[in-house]
């Protein structure tokens, strides 16, 4: 299955820029904006951020107020203070040989730093990943994550595989098959986090937002600082 899968690989898989670099840095920044987001709305996004903040002493070094607004529109606020302050951490003492102690970092985007920038023979199984592991009952290297990843993300898709198309096809148990919906998120519009994103951008407009739960929870979170009621952003 391994030959015939790097074979599609070669002739399909995505042009995607971080798959040009072995620099962790630019590595954790992908994975990070991919978390929840796809893939055509983070280019152009990881490409400016890089430009603005080529590396990690760049990062450490920006007001927390530019970070949160250059990552606006991407969702997940919290994911650009864990990235800022991961590079903080790796600034002051390099990177760690375990990469989960870093803000904001779990398993697999670790994993992905340590397969894609460092060389470490891990597979990181993301959503995609493990779609196509499950449906297929078979075992790849890291050598077959992109192509892993890119199959589960056109062919091998979450309903209606696009078996007439999949590499992996002769052989698989579940060809054919079609899957129940999963559950999805609920809507944004009217939902407790578009009130929090709105206070958000009220705050780095410069604005005071009205809405005294929403600012609270942003608190919490480390997004704004509240004290004696005089809201402020992260330094």
């Amino acid at each position: 299955m391994d030959e015939r899968l790097r074979a599609w690989f070669a002739e399909h898989g995505r042009d995607l820029p971080w798959r040009r670099t072995r620099d962790p840095y630019a590595i954790l920044v992908s994975e990070v904006m991919l978390q929840q987001t796809q893939a055509v709305r983070v280019v152009p996004r990881y490409l400016a951020w890089l430009e603005r903040w080529p590396t990690v002493e760049s990062l450490a070094r920006a007001p927390g107020a530019e970070v949160l607004q250059a990552w606006q529109g991407l969702g997940y606020n919290r994911r650009a203070l864990n990235l800022q302050r991961a590079a903080r951490e790796i600034a002051a003492n390099g990177w760690p040989a375990d990469l989960m102690t870093l803000p904001g970092v779990g398993r697999y985007t670790a994993d992905a730093v340590a397969c894609f920038a460092l060389g470490r023979p891990v597979l990181p199984v993301d959503v995609n990943v493990r779609r196509v592991l499950l449906r297929t009952r078979a075992e790849f290297d890291h050598t077959c994550a992109q192509a892993l990843m890119d199959l589960g993300a056109t062919v091998c898709i979450a309903r209606v595989p696009r078996c007439g198309e999949c590499p992996l096809a002769e052989g698989c148990p579940s060809r054919g098959r079609r899957y129940e919906p999963l559950r999805k998120q609920g809507p944004f519009d009217g939902s407790f986090r578009q009130r929090r994103a709105a206070a958000l951008r009220s705050v780095l407009a410069g604005d005071a937002p009205d809405d005294d739960e929403a600012v609270a929870a942003l608190a919490e979170d480390g997004l704004v600082r509240l004290e004696e009621g005089v809201i402020s952003l992260p330094e």
